[in-house]
């Protein structure tokens, strides 16, 4: 087979429908958005046009919508933008052990500074522990950063369980941000009556161009600029707009959204077919994270026994099938901080993939995916030893 992409929580293909959109500000309306003349003005039209299509699909108003470079700028500006507006309310900040390095590590290196920051424990199928949740936040906490879905092993937090325990909080100045990279085109999401102040979103992760995203910010919450200068994007994010990207990513997400329901039903059917037929094929494989009928559709994280990951990775390359042993934005780490909080033994750790799949993958490509592991599994074990 010519190809098999299974890497969709890294990136995925921009689709066509996206691309062609995208040609417009790039090739006749190049004008700067901030410009007076007339082709800054239509090219401002095409933004504000993008906007309220990102706004419409999340259930919000399009001036609640900043956009970014992407999920990691937008967790940054929700995070750093927070605690620079509301330090004089507290100085204490709770996320969980398996957010994305985007996340952790500005709070992580926040804890260096002298904040105090809780990281929350997950269970063994990678959801967060609600009842501890209630136990540390208090009046000195002025953020909850939680994501929606998690990016390695698929598992969805209890956003709405969540919003319950903050809400008494939210008065005393406490702001509750959501990382919904992974959620955005999987699982509806709807800000129209929600206690949510913040929630991150990505381009490239939604068949949309690189370089893109949001940050909804809910009206009435204040976040300080990262990027001062000329006052773009409502003051949040200096600098001239990418319009040709955020043109592309409005389109994105509106496809995404409008398609939701029948892509959501082949990728759900599909990785229930890849763990079945992974699981009937070899012995030795175990399933990490929440059961393969829960979760997102679209990912699947599994552990080889008596394999390397990074060696399966490239053995798998060799067939022209592309995988990944876990985030993109960490993968040359040894260890998942995501499957060590979730107490797997370091040899399951070692021998992890994650499959990703999205609304290009096919039946044919999960069968010859699953044809080659039994063929490629057994050989490094035999290497091995």
């Amino acid at each position: 087979m010519e190809e098999v992409y299974l890497d969709n929580s890294a990136t995925t293909k921009v689709k066509d429908k996206v691309i062609e959109t995208m040609m417009k500000p790039m090739k006749e309306v190049y004008g700067n958005p901030s410009s007076l003349h007339s082709m800054g003005i239509e090219a401002e039209k095409l933004l504000k046009k993008a906007r309220r299509k990102v706004a419409k699909a999340i259930r919000a108003d399009a001036e609640e919508i900043i956009f970014t470079s992407g999920g990691t700028e937008a967790n940054n500006l929700a995070i750093k933008g927070t605690i620079n507006t509301l330090q004089r309310y507290g100085n204490h900040l709770i996320t969980t052990k398996i957010e994305h390095s985007s996340t952790l590590h500005p709070l992580q290196d926040l804890e260096k500074e002298g904040w105090e920051v809780t990281f929350l424990d997950v269970d063994e199928k990678g959801i967060l522990d609600l009842e501890q949740l209630a136990e540390v936040i208090s009046e000195d906490t002025i953020l909850v950063s939680i994501m929606q879905v998690n990016n390695e092993v698929g598992s969805i937090q209890p956003i709405k369980e969540v919003e319950k325990i903050v809400q008494d909080y939210q008065d005393s100045g406490l702001y509750l941000h959501i990382d919904a990279v992974q959620a955005l085109d999987k699982l509806e999401i709807n800000l129209s009556n929600s206690s949510i102040d913040l929630l991150s979103m990505s381009g490239h992760k939604i068949h949309g161009p690189k370089g893109s995203g949001a940050l909804y910010i809910a009206d009435g919450t204040r976040l300080k600029s990262l990027i001062t200068g000329g006052g773009q994007e409502f003051g949040y994010r200096a600098g001239t707009e990418n319009v040709a990207g955020y043109v592309g990513f409005g389109e994105a997400v509106k496809l995404a959204t409008t398609e939701v329901e029948a892509d959501v039903e082949q990728m759900q059917k599909l990785k229930e077919e890849l763990a079945a037929g992974i699981k009937d094929g070899l012995e030795g494989v175990q399933i990490n994270g929440p059961e393969v009928t829960a979760g997102v559709p679209h990912i699947l994280n599994v552990s080889f026994q008596g394999v390397k990951g990074e060696v399966l990775v490239h053995a798998l390359e060799a067939e022209n099938i592309y995988v990944s042993t876990g985030s993109a934005c960490s993968s040359k780490d040894s260890k998942s901080h995501v499957l060590a909080a979730m107490g797997l033994e370091q040899k399951a750790m070692e021998g992890a993939i994650r499959f990703s799949l999205s609304s290009f993958t096919s039946k044919e490509e999960i069968s010859y995916t699953v044809e080659k592991l039994k063929e490629i599994v057994p050989r490094l074990r035999q290497i091995t030893g």
